[in-house]
């Protein structure tokens, strides 16, 4: 890596999008983000900023046929802005790969090793990880000379207990079919807990914290002294919080009740807990802001919308309770996400009721919006509370920088 390649290219692949931001890492600044979707179809949909130059958000539209199609079209944008893929600048590309299992619990130089060991972890990521190995592959073909790293969602929970990631089933069978709990958002949840020490001018070593990750998917972890001892979702992502389309924590039994009784396969019990569950399937909405504008304005549709948010509060307090007990003791509890950072119905409600475990919301900081981490508990409060901006792009960034720095 030559001196001036300060740069890294992160791209989070989905199954019919590809999300990119390129970043210059003396600063951790943006030089461009974008986003290409509906990848495969006739309306596919490319958008890119170019954030050095403050220039002008282009779109276009027009079918792009595959992940490898797009790629090209991002390196084109990318050109046309002088920040081109073949740029001596650029140190790497970061992928974002959702299950890395147990065997990766840091960012990995992506090989062939690494390649067959993501699609080894293909049965338990069936949504994800196919879509971020196409993505790789075709990264790999434009610039086969480039360092690839591979960032994983689960990496930062492999530091769990096995007390903690085990479940209470038989142990052969668990083993043969690597069924654990593995959690998720792992790089948010890294990146806020770092961040709330620093709000607290401490090092993370120090801090026990609880962070909420709440965006349409959501996700709860205990963090004592920087490293994961527990979080909320399992095997997939479906299990712990109620989010905006999955159910989170549900009896099993539930699963083989539709299958006897409602007579439903597997595909459409997966679909049901997966996708129309959780607030849109308790009240029709999984946007928080109309939820809440639904019980302001209060009627039978008001009512509907105020108990699947009482839902949904009622659950996160749960976890609140349950990893304070499991930390025993808690200096921060850090809001995160796009409902945990402009919610703030959201994070009074979760607070409310918890006096007297040292946790409190102060009115007037919870209204203050702002993209900086705050904190809006009050000064006597034991714990703080804290709504800390997640970046998950720029943990990837950091993490692969450093990697091929090093």
């Amino acid at each position: 890596m030559t001196a001036n390649a300060t740069r890294v290219l992160v791209l989070n692949s989905g199954s019919s999008s590809v999300k990119y931001q390129l970043l210059d890492m003396t600063d951790g600044s943006r030089l461009a983000v974008g986003l290409v979707e509906r990848i495969g179809e006739g309306t596919s949909r490319l958008v890119h900023t170019p954030l050095a130059s403050d220039g002008a958000k282009r779109e276009t539209e027009g079918p792009i046929a595959d992940h490898a199609a797009a790629l090209k079209a991002v390196a084109a944008e990318l050109a046309a802005d002088g920040l081109g893929l073949d740029s001596p600048e650029l140190a790497a590309i970061g992928h974002r790969v959702v299950h890395g299992g147990l065997k990766f619990s840091a960012p990995t130089v992506i090989d062939d090793a690494v390649l067959e060991e993501i699609e080894r972890l293909v049965p338990v990521a069936p949504l994800h990880n196919p879509a971020n190995l196409t993505g790789i592959r075709t990264a790999q073909a434009l610039r086969p000379d480039l360092p690839q790293v591979a960032v994983f969602d689960t990496a930062f929970h492999t530091t769990m207990p096995e007390h903690a990631a085990r479940y209470a089933i038989d142990v052969e069978t668990a083993d043969a079919h690597r069924i654990r709990r593995y959690g998720f958002h792992g790089t948010s949840h890294a990146y806020v807990s770092r961040k709330t020490a620093q709000l607290l001018g401490k090092d993370p070593s120090e801090v026990n914290v609880i962070v909420l990750h709440l965006g349409n998917g959501a996700s709860a972890s205990a963090v004592a002294g920087g490293r994961c001892v527990d979080t909320s979702m399992g095997l997939t992502p479906l299990e712990g919080l109620v989010m905006g389309t999955r159910s989170g924590d549900i009896d099993p039994a539930v699963t083989f009740h539709l299958q006897r009784v409602a007579g439903m396969s597997t595909d459409e019990i997966d679909e049901l807990l997966n996708k129309k569950s959780g607030l849109i399937g308790l009240c029709g909405d999984n946007d928080m802001r109309e939820i809440r504008r639904r019980i302001d304005a209060g009627g039978e549709d008001g009512a509907r919308a105020k108990l699947a948010f009482d839902i949904y509060i009622h659950r996160l307090k749960k976890y609140i309770g349950a990893y304070s007990a499991v930390l025993g003791r808690v200096d921060a509890v850090a809001f995160t996400a796009g409902v945990g950072e402009n919610a703030a119905p959201v994070r009074e409600a979760a607070i409310a009721g918890l006096e007297e475990m040292g946790m409190a919301v102060d009115a007037d900081l919870n209204a203050v919006r702002g993209d900086a981490p705050r904190l809006i508990s009050p000064e006597y409060a034991r714990v703080a509370v804290a709504v800390v901006p997640t970046d998950e792009e720029l943990e990837i960034a950091s993490q692969t920088y450093a990697l091929v720095s090093a």
